[in-house]
């Protein structure tokens, strides 16, 4: 094929289209620009009809059947986990929990691990950066534990001061909790050096991989962390699917979260005997359905591959990013020398709700507000941002569009 200007050869943006089926929809009667990767992604048809085939031929429960139905659930919930583990570099399908996402992974370490080891005078490290699902879940047990939740600061460029970080990894720090990349900055942090830092002092440390896993291949492995959270509908899968991956140590010395059916292996009232990790986190029917569609999606990734993948988003980060650049009294926040493809800024005189609101009426749809984060936007000393969040099926093309749109509702709003 002709490639355009800067695009690999071997990705062709418009053939990946034809795969989402909500891209080609308009929206206020024009074609819909679809920036809002970051909140959720679009899901391609593999994964859209994975969901559909379950709910047609295979719904039964898992687990618990003996039947044919019921073993091809189970086979086909089961089977994301084997992907997730290998796509992940998990040392074993059973260190991976299915939960319904990142904020559900993060509650289960802070109520099954941090709650149970907190006493009065302990600490929880995490940071200024932070998306509220690792904030406010140790707030929670914080309080009732009677420590407290630190924050390590960031530089203007978004970028966490490390040595900071590092000086904060004091004695009575427990757990450190910290994100792979920003949800609001992109900004991609040194987890493998901050992991090395942690062991060190014998700190755990836990890592949200929400904007992670959609752009760059992870190996939990190599990494060195404890824990590893992450969401399904980020990365082409369905709403209410995710994951938390720990090492095993952990998993076999945390208590339940929840309590139910599956989880146990045997109950009297005279006590209950809990089934062996992962399944003992796993409480209450799953969304298989949901699954199922997880395992699509990650064959639809692989089908592609990372390198083109990364390759194409960093193209357009790049692209975008010099096109506002061109806007006048327009205000980037976050330019660390290492980012994923999320732009979150601001136009001098203008409200981003204002201009989130306006833009779709041109068909553009980007995010506005604090995203969850803020303590970030009060770092930066305001209420909020406008946000746009790409993915590899996005076009230089849209890229026009939008800061077409951009201008004009910033001549309405002046």
């Amino acid at each position: 094929m002709n490639a355009k200007p800067n695009q690999p050869l071997d990705f062709d943006v418009q053939r990946i289209r034809t795969d989402f089926p909500l891209l080609g929809r308009k929206v206020h009667g024009k074609p819909l620009v679809y920036f809002d990767n970051a909140n959720t992604s679009q899901k391609p048809l593999q994964v859209i009809e994975a969901v559909d085939r379950h709910y047609r031929e295979h719904n039964a429960n898992v687990a618990r059947a003996v039947h044919q139905l019921g073993e091809e659930a189970t086979a086909a919930y089961e089977g994301a986990r084997d992907k997730l583990a290998a796509w992940i570099n998990a040392a074993s399908r059973n260190d991976i929990v299915l939960t319904s996402g990142t904020t559900q992974s993060m509650n289960t370490v802070a109520y099954s691990f941090a709650l149970p080891r907190l006493k009065p005078g302990d600490a929880i490290l995490t940071t200024v950066m932070e998306h509220h699902a690792n904030i406010v879940p140790w707030q929670l047990v914080a309080a009732r534990a009677g420590a407290t939740v630190k924050a390590a600061p960031i530089n203007e460029r978004g970028e966490l001061i490390l040595e900071k970080f590092f000086e904060m990894l004091t004695p009575e720090v427990k757990l450190a909790c910290v994100t792979h990349v920003s949800n609001v900055l992109g900004t991609v942090n040194p987890v493998r050096e901050i992991a090395r830092e942690c062991r060190r002092r014998g700190i755990p440390l836990l890592v949200d991989g929400s904007q992670a896993l959609p752009h760059r291949p992870v190996d939990v492995q190599a990494l060195g962390c404890d824990f590893y959270a992450f969401t399904g509908h980020k990365m082409l899968a369905p709403t209410g699917t995710g994951g938390l991956w720990a090492k095993r140590e952990h998993l076999q010395s945390m208590p339940p979260f929840f309590g139910g059916g599956e989880m146990i292996r045997e109950v009297r009232f005279d006590g209950t005997t809990f089934a062996e990790p992962p399944h003992k986190f796993e409480a209450g029917t799953p969304n298989i359905a949901g699954f199922a569609g997880v395992g699509a999606a990650i064959d639809y990734v692989q089908s592609i591959g990372f390198d083109a993948i990364r390759a194409w988003e960093h193209e357009l980060l790049a692209y975008a990013t010099e096109r506002l650049r061109e806007i006048p009294g327009l205000r980037i926040f976050g330019e660390a020398a290492e980012k994923e493809p999320v732009i979150s800024f601001l136009i001098e005189g203008a409200q981003a709700t204002d201009m989130a609101t306006l833009l779709d009426l041109e068909g553009v749809a980007v995010r506005s507000g604090h995203h969850c984060a803020h303590p970030l936007m009060q770092f930066y000393g305001v209420p909020a941002t406008l946000r746009a969040s790409l993915a590899f099926y996005n076009t230089r093309e849209e890229v026009d569009v939008f800061i077409a749109a951009l201008l004009k509702v910033r001549k309405l709003l002046m």
